[in-house]
């Protein structure tokens, strides 16, 4: 059992810089099943991106839009607000920004991979 004051919130490092993440369960980095977490500050914007598992996501505050593919013709996106929930297949590509600070909880199966659309997108590259 974890209570929400017990959740303690890092840096979620595959995404852009502002995210936070928790895990509740599993390890993320393991090929096993897990549950964890994302915080983020309203207006954050994740890049188009895809996953080598399924995602399975569900808004637990704020509201995530949430679009289809690249994103490059202005996609639309869909408002989904506290108690929405979303199912996306391994490679679906997507992207999504925050109204007020949103809290998703994510479930998947490890390991756990953000494939960016845009390579320039993906914090993990340095720039020099």
């Amino acid at each position: 059992m974890t209570k929400p004051d017990e959740i303690k919130w890092l840096p979620a490092k595959l995404l852009p810089p502002g995210a936070q993440m928790a895990v509740l369960e599993g390890d993320p980095s393991k090929p096993e099943f897990f549950v964890m977490r994302l915080k983020m500050p309203d207006g954050y914007r994740i890049p188009a991106h895809s996953h080598s598992q399924p995602e399975r996501v569900t808004v637990l505050a704020g509201t995530l839009y949430l679009g289809m593919g690249d994103g490059a013709k202005g996609g639309a996106a869909i408002p989904l607000g506290v108690g929405s929930y979303s199912s996306m297949p391994p490679q679906m590509v997507h992207f999504g920004w925050m109204k007020g600070e949103t809290i998703l909880q994510l479930t998947s199966i490890g390991p756990w991979t953000v494939s960016y659309v845009n390579p320039n997108d993906d914090p993990r590259k340095v720039s020099k």
